[in-house]
């Protein structure tokens, strides 16, 4: 006797068949550079999420694509020399993780396509022309790291309520600087707090400023985005618990590395999401029609080993509130 096959067991028939992923034509194979000034080492969870998310569209490593991984191993002087390289190389698109990387790739071509996995403020870094037309050969995905600096200072005063003076870190040729400030002044007149602002343009600077920090009186500690400090992470962790200083910085592997805390855009999440753009731009779009798309998921990280180690403890109603807790 003939069994009756129903709808729903043709169409979960039609689900099992094993239909191929199409990512490109066949037999062509696609040179990637995946550019960035912190050591690889340091950001598994980055590297694998963009491989993943090009695994996922049908790229495999060694059989379609081939990924020039390039890193500055947190000497920025050596970025300018990389982009050359991989411009040399003929990449057909260069993939960057932050705007001191975007910068140096944009200085060495302006006709290989470069998406940003990150960018704190891709117009005021004259990266692209707006966000919905980019115009150029940059495209790519922002932080809104200047928009989220309130935030952050909020949750230091939640933290440490007797809080009046903020020290904020940075580096005042990084991406998107003037306007962090304008934001961050903007917060500290509502929560009525003294800014000093410690400007890093070299390693050899970060023991000034923490000098100058503890000159200051610095209640606090706000760490904008730059390029100097994250080469020097371990160094600045180390000198925050010497310092017995709380402080909030621009995104999650500074607290994997022993920082406080940090409200930020999920950046693993960036690493995944900007292989939509390879994709399309492999596919023959340009990055001048690919509109900057902005965070979907954001993350507040707290370590209550670091705030063991400066004898802080994190109030429960803020406790409460992060997306992930080290203990």
């Amino acid at each position: 006797m003939k069994k009756k096959i129903t709808r729903r067991t043709f169409c979960s028939m039609l689900l099992a068949l094993p239909f191929p992923v199409q990512a490109q034509p066949s037999g062509k194979i696609f040179r990637i550079g995946y550019l960035t000034v912190t050591s690889l080492s340091a950001i598994p969870a980055r590297t694998e999420a963009f491989r993943q998310g090009l695994h996922e569209l049908g790229y495999i490593e060694g059989k379609n694509i081939i990924i020039e991984w390039r890193s500055a191993e947190g000497k920025l002087d050596r970025l300018p020399a990389l982009a050359a390289e991989l411009v040399r190389l003929k990449v057909d698109i260069i993939v960057t993780t932050g705007g001191v990387v975007t910068r140096a790739a944009k200085e060495a071509t302006s006709t290989i396509p470069i998406v940003m996995a990150q960018d704190p403020d891709p117009v005021g870094s004259g990266f692209v022309a707006s966000l919905a037309r980019p115009g150029g050969n940059i495209t790519g995905l922002s932080t809104l790291a200047p928009e989220l600096n309130g935030k952050r200072l909020e949750i230091l005063k939640e933290v440490v309520p007797k809080a009046s003076r903020v020290a904020v870190l940075g580096s005042s040729t990084g991406s998107g600087y003037a306007r962090e400030l304008q934001e961050i002044e903007l917060a500290a007149r509502a929560f009525k707090v003294q800014l000093q602002y410690l400007d890093v343009l070299d390693p050899k600077d970060i023991e000034t400023a923490f000098r100058a920090a503890s000159k200051g009186r610095a209640d606090a500690v706000l760490m904008l985005p730059s390029g100097v400090l994250t080469s020097q992470r371990t160094q600045v962790v180390d000198l925050m618990v010497k310092n017995r200083l709380p402080a909030i910085y621009s995104n999650s592997p500074w607290v994997d590395a022993g920082g406080l805390m940090t409200y930020s855009a999920d950046i693993t999440d960036l690493d995944r999401r900007v292989v939509v753009y390879v994709d399309k731009i492999l596919k023959g779009r340009t990055p001048a029609d690919l509109p900057v798309e902005q965070p979907m998921r954001f993350e507040f990280v707290i370590s209550l080993i670091a705030a063991d180690k400066i004898g802080l403890k994190i109030p429960p109603n803020v406790l409460v509130r992060a997306t992930r807790v080290i203990r």
